[in-house]
């Protein structure tokens, strides 16, 4: 097989895994040129591989030595199968090909230690600390992708991964309360009355709703700047930001009081391609 064809190869392979496994951000990358949308997909592709990771594994040492692999394949340390894994050889091609900055992608691996652990979220500084490292992290490398880096634009990745990881955090709660694992602070569910065993019975409670409220305010607070901010970055990079209009739908469901955080919540593959190409063509995307 040519190196060509394995290239195409490979690229289809993060494509079909990105679609699979994170289809929200796989539809943002069809509004992009093709030459971004690969390296892109490569990054989102590489963000599944490490996501994952916590469901693939039943104990936290395999999943740390999964991490390890990925963090030694950053730092070019004794992996020459590396050819073998597509991901892996995307990733690089786009890291050579954009410039990105490796510390970044290290970094997501480190935060993502925290998954193989049931240790809960201490506090709103460490969650907003893990969803810089994370979400935000994810809008940096895309925005450095489809345009040249600026503080406006790091900025706006701040904002935009922070608004968009807090309701991640509420919108995967019954999924992680049902595997007793805690990403909704544990600081903030102490201030309103709440604590974890209230949060793992899966039954909503006026003390747990309060704590959730209130990090759907700062959700909603964050993506109220990255909105904002993104009428002052060039037009080229703002497809990058398409996701933030599907976080605008979903905060918005998730404020409404009929609404069970502790319920799990579906929504079509059709439904999330429409929201974003009515976005694409808006003003605010530069459409």
């Amino acid at each position: 097989m040519s190196g060509a064809a394995t290239s195409k190869d490979s690229a289809a392979f993060c494509a079909d895994l990105v679609r699979t496994h994170d289809f929200a951000r796989y539809a943002s990358t069809l509004f992009l040129p093709a030459t971004q949308r690969r390296a892109l997909l490569a990054v989102y592709a590489f963000n599944v591989e490490i996501t994952r990771v916590r469901e693939q594994v039943s104990q936290p040492l395999p999943g740390e030595m999964r991490l390890q692999w990925w963090t030694d394949m950053l730092e070019g340390a004794g992996h020459g199968g590396v050819e073998g894994n597509p991901v892996a050889a995307e990733l690089l091609q786009a890291i050579g090909e954009f410039r990105l900055p490796v510390e970044p992608l290290s970094r997501l691996i480190e935060e993502h230690q925290f998954d193989l652990y049931n240790d809960p979220m201490p506090s709103m500084a460490a969650l907003e600390g893990y969803v810089t490292d994370t979400s935000a992290a994810l809008f940096s490398l895309g925005a450095r992708i489809a345009a040249q880096p600026s503080a406006v634009i790091d900025h706006l990745a701040r904002h935009a991964g922070l608004g968009q990881g807090m309701a991640q955090v509420i919108a995967t709660l019954p999924f992680d309360a049902a595997r007793r694992q805690l990403f909704l602070p544990l600081q903030l569910l102490q201030q309103h009355g709440s604590g974890m065993e209230e949060v793992f019975s899966g039954k909503q409670t006026p003390q747990a709703r309060a704590a959730i409220d209130q990090l759907v305010g700062d959700a909603r607070k964050h993506l109220g700047t990255a909105f904002e901010l993104l009428m002052h970055v060039p037009r080229p990079v703002r497809p990058v930001f398409l996701p933030l209009t599907l976080v605008r739908r979903d905060l918005k469901r998730m404020s409404r009081a009929d609404v069970d955080p502790f319920t799990p919540h579906a929504t079509s593959r059709l439904q999330t391609l429409w929201t974003l190409w009515r976005a694409s063509r808006s003003r605010e995307f530069g459409g």
